[in-house]
């Protein structure tokens, strides 16, 4: 892969923003068994070309992919943060308007980035806000309020910190 380039599709029409096709994936199950190891896959990734990564605040990964993003840029794998693609994603507990914001900061200092070129919700359902985990408990399920969910999420591009929303499908 390295020294290829590889495909994007057109995410935006209005901004000209595409996202690189071929992605890499940060989750590793059971999540928060997150090691250094994870870094150093990232880093590789990053080496053979990789340029998109998707992760969520659920997989706990995030510091990890961090770090490789960190040690890239030392070592002049990448210029600057815009020779990548960063996709996150809001967890459940979440899924609440005033926890939207407060979560993709989160997201936002445990990678150490300014922005974040996608942001998903990543379920169309709520939990009661607390632990990310899964199996969800059928008893902390609650009926999602998409309509201020979403309304939280436009806020996101407008405050410069992600460029991009939409709602993903599955964990």
């Amino acid at each position: 892969m390295a020294g290829r380039s590889i495909p994007e599709f057109l995410l935006d029409y209005s901004s000209g923003k595409s996202i690189p096709l071929l992605g890499f994936g940060t989750a590793e199950y059971p999540f928060g068994a997150s090691s250094e190891t994870m870094r150093e896959t990232f880093l590789h990734a990053i080496r053979l070309g990789y340029r998109h990564f998707d992760t969520a605040a659920l997989y706990q990964s995030e510091q990890y992919l961090r770090g490789a993003i960190d040690e890239a840029l030392r070592l002049g794998l990448i210029r600057g943060r815009d020779e990548l693609f960063i996709t996150s994603k809001l967890w459940c507990s979440d899924a609440h308007y005033d926890c939207v914001l407060p979560a993709l900061q989160k997201t936002l200092n445990n990678l150490n980035l300014e922005y974040i070129d996608l942001y998903l919700i990543h379920l169309p359902v709520s939990l009661k806000p607390g632990e990310k985990e899964l199996p969800v408990k059928k008893e902390d399920l609650l009926p999602i309020d998409l309509k201020s969910v979403w309304e939280a999420m436009e806020n996101c591009p407008k405050l410069g910190l992600a460029k991009s929303i939409g709602v993903a499908t599955s964990p």
